[in-house]
């Protein structure tokens, strides 16, 4: 077992767990931290099947009494419609600001959750118990939550910490491939900001073997991050990396492509971009494509530079007439840089380019 510990704007402290058999003893950790309470469990329509009896039968088991609420699985249910549902059910299960919003899922449930929780009643307790990698290494730490607008992803949203994330390696064993493959994309990105170990792990070693490390070093380095910048105004748009494109085929693609797969895709178009441009050596770009390439993710893009550069300049990354984007450098380190929003159609133009 493994535990980090993320200090809060606040200054507030919790728990970033790591291991196996959490589900079990989830009960017990959060009596470690709080009071029983009610709990409302939320999940999905995949996930509930598999694990919401477990973590019921352990918070019941601690003293918590819960109740539920399973919405459809998939990017449909961040949406504004089904947040409403989720803050109809928080005030019929009579929640108080003492209670607390338990995410059982992937991200689409950890920031559907996490959303609901920070506006209900201006702001309520929330824990995290991510059931995918990609949720595991990226969404559930950091206290981003969001919801998806017709025009365009994550646009309506809110920072709202949760009070502990439990992360139990055993529900990736029930992953199928495309998920896995999801969240080697965010762990691939981490290792191309900051650390070439976790690198390594996707470009030489089997990643299967070492899911518990590859969490590991993701939380590590993205709570660093997060406690160093909560509100992303500076480095954590470092976490940005590959997301300017991917958000963008994200949208184009009504979200046929998944979030893992997008960005794997948008990691390639800056790596080309940053070699066209003489900021990346063709060796390391090689190196990232490649590895990308070995986790099952795609590298190409079906949509032109202009299509994307439309959808993109909606990103909520951007500000009035600029972005700022992320560009890698060697793996390990990367740039910051504010471009014009009229510069983006000529940075994935040379992202596009011998893409194969």
């Amino acid at each position: 077992m493994n535990t980090q510990i993320l200090t809060t704007p606040s200054g507030e402290t919790y728990p970033i767990k790591t291991g196996s058999g959490l589900l079990q003893s989830i009960g017990a950790e959060l009596a470690a931290i709080t009071k029983p309470c009610r709990v409302m469990i939320v999940s999905d329509s995949n996930v509930a099947p598999l694990y919401l009896l477990k973590v019921k039968k352990s918070l019941a088991e601690a003293g918590f009494f819960t109740q539920t609420h399973v919405v459809p699985a998939g990017e449909e249910s961040k949406s504004a419609a089904v947040l409403g549902e989720l803050l109809e059910a928080f005030a019929e299960a009579h929640l108080t600001r003492t209670d607390l919003a338990v995410a059982l899922g992937g991200g689409v449930i950890g920031d559907l959750t996490g959303f609901a929780a920070g506006c209900y009643l201006r702001g309520i307790r929330f824990v995290q118990i991510p059931t995918t990698l990609l949720a595991a290494v990226d969404a559930s730490v950091g206290g981003k939550t969001a919801v998806n607008l017709a025009h365009g992803k994550n646009l309506a949203g809110l920072f709202h910490q949760p009070i502990g994330v439990y992360c139990d390696v055993d529900t990736l064993q029930t992953l199928p491939e495309h998920e896995i493959a999801d969240g080697a994309a965010e762990a691939i990105k981490h290792g191309i900001l900051d650390d070439p170990a976790l690198f390594d792990i996707y470009e030489n070693g089997n990643p299967a073997e070492k899911y518990e490390e590859i969490i590991v070093r993701s939380v590590i380095y993205k709570s660093r991050i997060v406690m160093e910048d909560p509100n992303e105004k500076g480095v954590r748009k470092m976490l940005n990396l590959g997301h300017t494109p991917a958000h963008a085929i994200e949208r184009l693609s009504n979200f046929a492509i998944s979030h893992g797969h997008a960005v794997a895709i948008g990691l390639a178009i800056v790596a080309r971009a940053s070699v066209r441009r003489g900021i990346l050596d063709s060796d390391e770009s090689a190196r990232i494509i490649n590895t990308i390439r070995r986790s099952g993710l795609p590298v190409f893009c079906p949509y032109s530079a202009a299509d994307m550069a439309t959808v993109a300049a909606l990103d909520k990354k951007a500000a009035a007439s600029d972005i700022t984007v992320i560009l890698p450098e060697k793996i390990g380190q990367c740039r910051m840089e504010k471009m014009p929003l009229t510069e983006l159609e000529s940075l994935f133009s040379d992202g596009l380019e011998g893409q194969a």
